[in-house]
Parts: structure tokens; sequence; C-alpha cells
């Protein structure tokens, strides 16, 4: 599956490190017993097969790892289980097991029917709980608005969001409400059918009008919040984002990106390793002044620009796909919100204004 398409292991799979000498205290996260009459398989596959909200590359790392046991022992992907074998997924973090529970949040809707939702999310909402955000999150938002809906549990992985964008980023999401919409949805994004365009303020002068970005991306080797561009072709996770510069401004370009798949981080992780990272973006080293004078009254504008948009400059603005019931090509966009659109219109005043 795409990175971005939902298939983790409660959320666990993301982050595994090796097991440091056995001196890690570890937290059962599932378990199986393999069937009397099971013919020899690979491990991975076995388990891919039944745990539904995880990849088997997510599964062969974690194998990769010492994080899954047959029988209590450690083992690769490549073991073959046995009649009887007691499988297990272990973690070094507890399993969360709160439920997600209803929360009165706003949303904007901006379309609904019997099978889906499409969300325009705000930036600064975490999509689905995790990592310490077990509240106030999308997710918990759509618990609440679907609360009267029989057919929906949130607690249900067969059903809700299809695919993710981050935290400081805004824009459209699709959310599945039975589990045949979410099946369909997610096999147009694994299949990289859907239609996806994100709009993106960067620094520095992009030289081509229209590009391709193609790497691999992999967990950042030194920070586990980061990712990166492998320096091997061979290794990670392959990603492509197209660009085309919709205007430039001085010291930043304003672009539009395309997904043809969808890692974490990819917009922002592939336009840094091109030279030219998101403005404002924390991680990725767009909170710096990267371009531009040493004027004071310039640094001093670019500080109110970081106000002004106080995050990454990315907004997911196009989503289309095909509906899952109906078959009806649909296509959805949304505006630039606010602190994107102010944000533009200063860099648009600096460039009628070079005194600064």
């Amino acid at each position: 599956m795409t990175e971005e398409y939902l298939g983790e292991l409660d959320d666990s799979l993301d982050d595994i490190e090796p097991l440091d000498s056995g001196e890690v205290e570890l937290y059962e996260h599932f378990r199986v017993v393999v069937d009397k009459g099971q013919s020899p398989v690979r491990i991975d596959k076995y388990l891919f097969e039944r745990l539904v909200n995880s990849s088997r590359n997510r599964i062969q790392q974690a194998a990769d790892q010492g994080y899954v046991m047959a029988n209590g022992k450690p083992v690769k992907s490549n073991y073959k289980v046995k009649p009887l074998d007691v499988l297990t997924v272990m973690m070094d973090r507890p399993r969360y097991s709160n439920d997600i529970v209803p929360e009165e949040i706003p949303l904007n809707i901006v379309y609904e029917d019997d099978d889906l939702l499409v969300v325009n999310k705000v930036a600064g909402m975490v999509v689905h709980p995790g990592c310490g955000n077990y509240h106030g999150t999308l997710v918990n938002a759509i618990a609440w608005h679907l609360r009267d809906n029989p057919r929906y549990d949130p607690n249900d992985p067969a059903v809700g969001l299809v695919h993710r964008i981050d935290k400081d980023t805004s824009g459209l999401l699709v959310v599945a409400k039975t589990p045949d919409a979410k099946t369909h949805l997610g096999l147009q994004f694994y299949h990289k059918t859907t239609q996806r365009k994100y709009n993106a303020l960067v620094w520095g002068i992009v030289d081509k009008d229209d590009g391709t970005v193609e790497g691999n991306i992999i967990r950042h080797p030194k920070e586990r919040m980061l990712m990166a561009v492998s320096p091997d072709p061979s290794v990670g996770k392959h990603a492509v984002t197209h660009y085309h510069v919709l205007e430039r401004l001085g010291y930043v370009t304003f672009v539009e990106c395309v997904l043809e798949t969808g890692r974490t981080h990819q917009i922002r992780v592939h336009m840094k390793h091109i030279g030219h990272p998101l403005f404002n973006d924390l991680r990725y080293g767009g909170s710096e002044i990267l371009k531009g004078t040493h004027f004071s009254k310039y640094k001093q504008f670019v500080m109110n620009c970081f106000e002004t948009c106080p995050r990454q400059a990315l907004h997911a603005k196009t989503l289309g796909f095909v509906h899952p019931r109906t078959g009806e090509q649909m296509f959805f966009t949304s505006e630039l919100p606010e602190d994107m659109t102010l944000l533009l219109e200063k860099w648009r005043a600096y460039i009628g204004n070079r005194e600064i």
C-alpha cells in the first residue's frame, strides 16, 4: 500500500527501531495460533493476511528489527510458519487501548453521501490519534458527526479515513462510511488512480517551470521524526513528485505539486532534496531565512511572514477519485486557507516594493 494509505498496526510500526540486547520491555500487540492444517508459508505473508491494519512491508521491517516472534523467539520475515505455532507481534510501547470517542469539533464538510464524505481539514488538526495526540483529532470529530449513523463504528478499521495529511498541512481528505467504500477507495490510492494536487510556497527560485523529483524515501538515520531521500536507490520506498511553477515571488516560489505516490512527508522531503524547502517548515529547515538580503527590514518582513503563516505552507487543494458505488468521477477543489492567502499577498507586495 502507499505510505499515505492507512496500513498500520495500531499506529506503532512507524517508528520501529532495533531491539537493544533484550533490555527493552516489550508489549504484545497481536497474537495468533496457527491452524493445525496450515501448510508452510512465510510469516510476513501469513501475518499480512490477518493484520487488516498493516502492510507487508511494515511487517517485514518489524521482523527484521526483532519484533515478530514465533513461540516466544524472534524470527525473520522468511520464517515458515508451522501448525500450532504461536505468533506474536511485540512492540516497545504499550498498545493504546482507549476507544476513539466522539468529540464535538467543527468540521468543514465539502461533500457527503451514504458512502463517503470529503473534509477540508484545517492546519493544526491531527488527523488520527497516536503519539500522544489521543483527543481533538479529525477522527474524533468525524466520530461525532456520524454518531447517529448505526453503520459507522469509529473503532472499526474497515471504515474511516482512507489517507492522511500532516497535522500542519491543510486541505482535502476522503472518509469512507462503509467497508466497501473504504476497500474501493483504498485500491484507488494503491493503484495511483486518484488525482491529488497540492499548493506550496517554497524557498528559492525554482529553475524550471515544470519538473519531477524521484527518490526513495527512508526514515532519517539520525532524526526519528524526519524522513529523507535515500542515497541508495535500492533502499527505501519509491516516491515520485511532479511540480509546476504557479508564481515567482522573488526569493520564494509558489508551486503546484502532484503526487504520483503518497509517502510520509513526501512533498516536504522531495522539495528540500532539490534545494527548495517549504516556507516555514520547521522540521525540514524552512523556518529559517534561506534566501534574500541581509537588510534588517527584509529580515523583519520574513519574520512577519512566518507569523502570518505559522506552519509549513502546504495545502491539499484538489482531490479526485471514482465513486466507490456509482462509478462516477468525483472531483473536489478547495480555496487556499487565509494564512497562505495572506502570505502570498505579502510576498506579492514585496515584489512591488523592492526597497525592503
